[in-house]
C-alpha cells in the first residue's frame, strides 16, 4: 500500500509563491509517475504537473513557466514550487502516484490566492 501526505498549502496574495510537498511512504519502490492535480469548486480535477520515474516533467499550459515539479528520492518526496500565483490557481491540490494499473491519492491541501 502507498500513503501520500501533502503539506504546504495556505492563503497567499496574487503574485506570491507557495511550495507544496508530498511525502510518500509504503510500497513505492516502483512507479510510473507522480504528479499534482487540482480541483476548484464546481470544476473537474485537472492535472497540473507530473514527473516520471526517469525524471521527465510535464505541465499544464496554464502553469507553464510559473510552477516547477521536483523530486527528492532520498526523502521520497515530491514538491510543487508555485510562483506568480493567480486567483484562478485557487483549488484543492492533490498528490498522485501512478503505478500501473493503480493510482494513489493524497488527502489534498487547500491553496487560496487572493486578488
Amino acid at each position: 500500500q502507498v500513503q501520500l501526505v501533502e503539506s504546504g498549502g495556505g492563503l497567499v496574495q496574487a503574485g506570491g509563491s507557495l511550495r507544496l510537498s508530498c511525502a510518500a511512504s509504503g510500497m513505492i519502490f516502483r512507479f510510473n509517475y507522480m504528479g499534482w492535480y487540482r480541483q476548484a469548486p464546481g470544476k473537474q480535477r485537472e492535472s497540473v504537473a507530473t514527473i516520471t520515474s526517469a525524471g521527465r516533467t510535464g505541465y499544464a499550459n496554464s502553469v507553464k513557466g510559473r510552477f516547477t515539479i521536483s523530486r527528492d528520492n532520498a526523502k521520497n518526496t515530491v514538491y510543487l514550487q508555485m510562483n506568480s500565483l493567480k486567483p484562478e490557481d485557487t483549488a484543492v491540490y492533490y498528490c498522485n502516484l501512478y503505478r500501473d494499473p493503480q493510482a494513489y491519492w493524497g488527502q489534498g491541501t487547500q491553496v487560496t490566492v487572493s486578488s
